[in-house]
């Protein structure tokens, strides 16, 4: 196959020199940022620990083990102090994501954002908050705290009743956390995951959209694990599902939008809810269990988050936020795409093979 050119390297390749979608000739719609992912919101900073050992029959509390975790530090580690506005939504209810309720009643993100498996959601949480507080050595706003964290299943290919995520791997996923370039595919809280029966995990893509007069940058980042094997759709075309396993449906996805545009929490939750429109363009309608729920906050108005009083704030108005749900739902499905085709064969517990999605498959789509 021949590569797509006049790219940067960035959007063509993973840190670890995965092929992207855009190397494969996918011209996705939209302008992507310099490295065309969520980290291309300045300021924003992803971090992995990935856990991949044993092969063999199930032992549960043995292995063979295929999670992790990833983190999201919205403003990075040196901020831990200054909230981000945000808003969740969902589009099936069978997942976990914590801190929602409060999300909802204040539109206040605070801490880390952490994503992993499902019977490691709960331990995420609380070791974001453990690892915060010992980083904060009394910055921080309070002494008490509501971090995100949310999961997807990996039980296919991982021991997942074996709890092997500790946290000391959270721990880990946070002191990592940089800018620049995202690995994407089989890494952090993607490892064990796979999306229309091939291997699924982690992906990023990002937008720069005119709004209001000004340029923003809008980014999103997907922990991919949902879809039925035969859906798979991308940019309008049945890519469909030879050598797919056939799971019946079940899996979700966490989609995390980020942006630097200036919005206030009720204008971030209709963002979240355009992530579906993105999900879609990749083939799914949605199953019943699948736990499809997304996260959309703003790094902008830091002076306003961080005081007391009365304070003063930057917003678009809402007739100017046309161009951000178009780039949610670009950049959500080019980061489902990035997530399938950054990806390698994985032989997990029992056995149990997922092939990645053949390259070859995607030819015809290409250049």
């Amino acid at each position: 196959m021949v590569e797509a050119r006049g790219q940067p390297e960035e959007w063509r390749r993973t840190p670890l020199g995965h092929r992207r979608a855009r190397a494969l000739g996918l011209d996705f719609p939209g302008d992507p940022g310099r490295f065309n992912a969520i980290t291309d919101v300045k300021g924003l900073c992803v971090g992995t620990a990935t856990l991949i050992s044993g092969d063999g029959p199930l032992v549960v509390g043995k292995g063979p083990v295929r999670s992790g975790v990833t983190a999201i530090l919205p403003r990075g580690p040196e901020r831990l102090d200054v909230p981000c506005w945000a808003a969740a939504a969902m589009l099936n209810g069978n997942g976990e994501m914590t801190g929602a309720w409060w999300l909802e009643e204040t539109g206040r993100l605070e801490l880390a954002v952490t994503l992993t498996n499902t019977n490691a959601v709960g331990l995420a949480r609380d070791a974001s908050l453990e690892w915060a507080v010992r980083r904060g050595a009394g910055r921080l706003p309070q002494d008490w705290g509501l971090p995100v964290a949310a999961e997807t299943y990996d039980g296919y290919l991982n021991d997942i009743n074996g709890f092997h995520v500790t946290k000391e791997h959270v721990f880990q996923a946070l002191n990592a956390t940089e800018s620049g370039p995202v690995e994407e595919g089989s890494v952090g809280g993607g490892t064990g995951m796979i999306c229309y029966g091939f291997k699924g995990g982690n992906g990023t893509a990002s937008r720069r959209v005119a709004a209001g007069g000004e340029t923003w940058t809008l980014g999103v980042f997907v922990q991919a694990n949902f879809g039925r094997a035969g859906e798979l759709t991308l940019l309008g075309n049945r890519i469909g599902g030879e050598g797919a396993v056939q799971l019946g449906g079940t899996g979700s996805i966490i989609a995390v939008v980020a942006t630097d545009a200036p919005l206030l929490p009720h204008q971030l939750k209709r963002l979240a809810r355009r992530v579906p429109l993105g999900l879609a363009r990749t083939g799914t309608s949605g199953n019943h269990s699948s736990g499809d729920i997304f996260l959309a906050f703003s790094t902008a108005n830091a002076p306003a988050l961080a005081g007391n009083g009365l304070l003063q704030a930057d917003l678009l108005s809402e007739a100017s936020l046309d161009p951000l749900f178009q780039a949610v739902v670009q950049a959500c499905e080019e980061a489902i795409a990035n997530a399938l085709v950054a990806n390698e064969d994985m032989t997990g517990r029992d056995g149990h093979l997922v092939r990645a999605l053949p390259h070859a498959s995607l030819r015809r789509y290409g250049i």
